[in-house]
């Protein structure tokens, strides 16, 4: 029996590290399909945003699959319980890189405002962060997992940044403001995407240690 059990939590494991992938895709993908202005690529990361909910959602019902037949205890229902947190947080990150595609959609044949810069960065900076707090929680690592939220701060610091660069463009000619606002949109996504990082590293302490608290950090929130 416990054998079978730990075969079923190796599994969901492996499934929840597969959708962490697809979300990594979609935000890179989200973001070269803007940054190239490809409106056929951003239209495949919204079709492909459904395969991210369905994968959500197995995962989710084979959750309820498990709790229902293993009776798990203490710290597997922890961990079970943090597994559907956790597929949760992926499948809104998903909808992060699907609202991206749509910026890039709906800005039709306007040029982009400014070159990207500091925008891939951020997505550079979110996705290694979530591929570390991933790694970290199918590991049960709790060390790295406390260690990653600290990190959201250069995020911070890059919304930041492109804040006050595409405020200057509209104070400098006002008819700016709707481009600038496309690329804040997306930056706010990124900055978004990297806070909920801190919320699986956050679950990943919860199932060591029993204990859910927030973990330090700084920066903007919302």
């Amino acid at each position: 029996m416990r054998k079978t059990f730990e075969t079923e939590i190796q599994q969901l494991k492996d499934e929840l590290l597969l959708l962490g992938s697809m979300v990594e895709q979609q935000v890179f993908g989200s973001v070269e399909a803007l940054k190239k202005r490809d409106l056929d690529a951003s239209r495949r990361i919204q079709q492909m945003d459904e395969q991210i909910n369905a994968k959500r959602y197995a995962i989710e019902e084979q959750v309820m699959i498990v709790i229902a037949t293993q009776q798990p205890m203490a710290h597997d229902l922890r961990l079970l319980a943090s597994i559907l947190e956790v597929s949760g947080e992926l499948e809104r990150m998903g909808d992060y890189a699907k609202g991206i595609a749509t910026v890039n959609i709906r800005m039709g044949d306007q040029p982009l405002l400014k070159p990207l810069i500091d925008v891939p960065r951020m997505a550079q900076k979110s996705v290694d962060m979530l591929h570390r707090a991933l790694t970290a929680f199918v590991n049960e690592d709790a060390q790295a997992a406390r260690s990653i939220p600290a990190e959201d701060d250069e995020v911070d610091g890059l919304y930041t940044q492109i804040y006050h660069e595409l405020m200057m463009f509209v104070i400098q000619d006002p008819k700016t403001i709707e481009r600038a606002n496309w690329l804040l949109w997306v930056a706010h996504n990124l900055e978004r995407l990297a806070d909920r990082v801190t919320n699986i590293c956050e679950r990943t302490v919860f199932i060591a240690t029993g204990e859910l608290k927030e973990l330090e950090t700084t920066g903007i929130k919302d």
